[in-house]
């Protein structure tokens, strides 16, 4: 039975023929689930193509999961799914509120005929390798959150240059992939500059920074802000087996550190905003209401999913800065 309809002057790519012909013997099943496909030396000898251009249609829908390929044997419908037009792998450092919010605005944005495939590297060098190396060749686009792990860079080049793009965090050795990123050592600064008269009532700054998930540019940032301004400053991997000296302010990356900060804080009888302060990071609902409200330094995350949508949908390459914003609330 043909399947394949190739027409010369048609204004039509070839390899875009042969990929219309494929979806409509899917659609009208002619082709089922497992059936082999025509060989690439067949279509070649038959309409007088290059390999380039019959591979170029097969990768095609193998990235879409539409067809796979058995090594010296041939490639087989996979998935009756055409209406699949990208298939998207995404590759987060873990789960937590402002991935949700980042993940539901992407997918509200790009539509029914995206499919997203999402993974977590859990800040897991070999998993972040692991993931990437058996995912190459799967899927239409990468979009990959690289945080700080090292070497994470040189995997990524492994991807097909033009499929990839960066998310929050990003380096001088990813500048030729398109990103939609934080910058976190400017926001931080800004961030405090803007509450710099809120600052100036206390006497010391404090950044817990573990260093192990946190951008590096977060405290390049706040240390700089603190010599620039006079303010007296240390930065704590940790918050443990401490007292909280009345004067001082916490900023805090990680909600179990702001947890950890707030519990003490009772149990000293100190009052937030008065006796101390905090700044947290990331907004969610609760920063809102607990305490009578938490300072926050945050991006717009549902902002971030949308940008993210349209660099999809309309091919952008661009490295877009999501920008940052200090919320003062009654903890400062």
């Amino acid at each position: 039975m043909k399947i394949i309809s190739i027409q010369n002057n048609l204004g039509i790519p070839k390899y875009r023929q042969i990929i219309l012909s494929i979806e409509k013997a899917i659609e009208n099943e002619k082709l089922i689930k497992g059936e082999r496909l025509p060989s690439i030396n067949k279509l070649c000898l038959e309409f007088s193509l290059s390999r380039d251009t019959v591979l170029q249609a097969y990768e095609e829908l193998k990235k879409r999961g539409i067809i796979y390929a058995i090594l010296g044997k041939g490639y087989y419908v996979k998935s009756v799914e055409i209406t699949i037009k990208q298939k998207i792998f995404l590759l987060f450092d873990e789960l937590n509120s402002f991935k949700e919010d980042i993940y539901n605005s992407f997918l509200k944005n790009t539509g029914k005929d995206v499919q997203v495939d999402i993974y977590f590297h859990h800040f897991n060098i070999q998993m972040f390798r692991k993931l990437i190396n058996e995912s190459n060749g799967n899927y239409t686009k990468y979009i990959i959150m690289p945080t700080n792990l090292p070497d994470a860079a040189s995997i990524i080049k492994t991807l097909p240059v033009n499929e990839v793009i960066i998310l929050d965090q990003t380096n001088p050795e990813l500048e030729s992939f398109p990103a939609v990123y934080q910058n976190h050592k400017k926001d931080i600064y800004d961030a405090l500059i803007k509450g710099k008269s809120h600052l100036n009532k206390y006497e010391k700054l404090i950044l817990i920074f573990p260093g192990f998930r946190e951008p590096l540019g977060m405290k390049e940032g706040f240390i700089n802000f603190c010599h620039d301004f006079s303010f007296e400053y240390q930065v704590i991997p940790e918050f443990v087996d401490r007292e909280i000296t009345i004067g001082e302010v916490y900023i805090i990356p990680n909600d179990r550190d702001l947890v950890a900060v707030i519990e003490k804080s009772k149990l000293q009888n100190l009052k937030l905003g008065n006796d101390y302060g905090i700044i947290s990071y990331n907004e969610t609902p609760l920063k809102k209401v607990v305490e009578n409200g938490i300072t926050t330094i945050s991006t717009n995350f549902v902002a971030m999913g949308k940008i993210l949508s349209q660099m999809i949908l309309k091919g952008k390459k661009e490295q877009i800065e999501n920008k940052s914003a200090l919320i003062i609330r009654n903890s400062l």
